[in-house]
């Protein structure tokens, strides 16, 4: 698994996820793109597991791959405490893709990190009526 480039598997599940979020968004929500409710719903498990530091540099890590391939990504900045802003700024039509790119970044670094099987298992925590069919 290459950690320049996400699989096609790693980003259809990461547009699977952008979609189910978007999907279940509350009208609070409606402003907020689904990368940053993704990137939110998944730091408090990562952030258990790796420490907030830790959660902060693999999205920190994730942002920078995803940034060369999406260059709109650029405006978009990791917080100190592991949120993301700047993604209000990215336009409608790059959001989308940017937003992939960055969510199959995250899951490509996790893969790798903690493996597949412990990954699949922190995502259905966090979105537990996810299909299985969307994680392969």
């Amino acid at each position: 698994m290459s950690l320049t480039v996400p699989s096609p598997k790693t980003r259809d599940f990461a547009r699977g996820l952008l979609a189910c979020e978007a999907a279940v968004g509350k009208s609070s929500e409606a402003n907020t793109p689904p990368a940053f409710r993704v990137s939110e719903k998944l730091r408090r498990p990562l952030s258990r597991l790796a420490g907030a530091p830790g959660f902060r540099s693999l999205l920190e890590r994730a942002l920078t791959l995803a940034t060369t391939q999406s260059h709109s990504l650029s405006p978009v900045r990791v917080k100190p405490d592991g949120s993301l802003e700047g993604l209000n700024e990215l336009h409608k039509d790059e959001e989308a893709e940017a937003g992939v790119m960055l969510i199959a970044h995250l899951l490509d670094l996790l893969f790798t990190l903690i493996g597949e099987q412990l990954t699949m298992h922190l995502v259905h925590d966090v979105w537990p009526d996810l299909p299985v069919d969307d994680t392969g």
